[in-house]
């Protein structure tokens, strides 16, 4: 049974992440943050195809919706050395803490464990200076949340990550939402920063209830650019749910909840993988 989540969940999100930005500028001034990045090597950051069917496997404690996933002696660093060996293009690392459990720790044990492979913070971010935050933690990426972002604020985002090297997953709910960013993303995608690094998210999950509709899927693939690499969130637990996607034309999915969950994270990221495959031949 899922838990209960009253309220509008997106709303209090944003809230709390903007109450932990201003802490993090209290203690870390931007310009000693932008001090941290300069010192750092070019992140990993790979070309994103829009052929095949790829996964972004996902670390996360807990799961507002279904509550814990791994104890507190969760080493995030050996979860995502699992994803690796199952062949994972990227690594998703949950830095939300009232909800989810994570931290930004869990983001820098990752990516010191995978030097080669892009880390991306999942967190409900607002501010340039969180996607500053998340580089100086070494991800290689960050996702920002369409309906959470102003056109303006969502094009000052996208443009911090490109400009330091880093990809941006791109989350959209409704087709609205898509229609709205889907000129910024495509412009985005077609300078040389940002050829290969900007992806396109459809989430079945409504981040305001957390309510599921797999069928989300399906209704917004006519609509999505295929210009952009498509990334299908939420609800992929079974080999059955990546095959249905990647034969809608998704060429990546994200999964934290069912690997987190197997017994063998690894033999469940493989398992999902070739399903997808399987389905767009090859």
């Amino acid at each position: 049974m899922s838990a209960a989540v009253p309220g509008d969940f997106l709303a209090r999100m944003a809230a709390t992440s903007h109450q932990r930005l201003a802490a993090a500028r209290a203690q870390v001034p931007e310009p000693t943050l932008r001090a941290q990045v300069a010192a750092l090597p070019a992140p990993p950051a790979p070309r994103f195809p829009h052929t095949g069917f790829h996964l972004i496997a996902e670390v996360k404690r807990r799961s507002p919706a279904a509550g814990p996933l791994a104890d507190a002696a969760l080493a995030p660093d050996e979860q995502a050395r699992r994803y690796a060996a199952a062949g994972a293009l990227a690594v998703s690392v949950l830095t939300e803490p009232a909800e989810f459990h994570g931290d930004l720790a869990d983001l820098r044990a990752v990516c010191a464990a995978l030097p080669a492979l892009p880390v991306m913070r999942k967190d409900f971010l607002v501010d340039a200076y969180q996607v500053l935050e998340a580089r100086a933690a070494g991800a290689a990426g960050v996702l920002l949340i369409a309906a959470m972002l102003e056109p303006a604020r969502l094009a000052q985002l996208l443009g911090q990550a490109l400009a330091l090297g880093m990809f941006a997953l791109v989350e959209v709910f409704d087709a609205g939402e898509l229609a709205g960013c889907t000129p910024l993303l495509e412009g985005a995608a077609a300078t040389p920063a940002g050829r290969g690094r900007v992806l396109l998210g459809v989430n079945c999950r409504d981040l305001r209830t957390l309510a599921v509709d797999f069928d989300r899927f399906a209704a917004l693939a006519p609509q999505l650019p295929d210009t952009l690499p498509w990334v299908a969130e939420s609800g992929i637990d079974t080999p059955g749910a990546a095959a249905t996607v990647a034969r809608l034309g998704y060429s990546l999915a994200l999964v934290g909840t069912a690997l987190m969950r197997a017994g063998d994270p690894a033999a469940a990221g493989q398992a999902l993988l070739a399903a997808g495959r399987a389905a767009r031949g090859g």
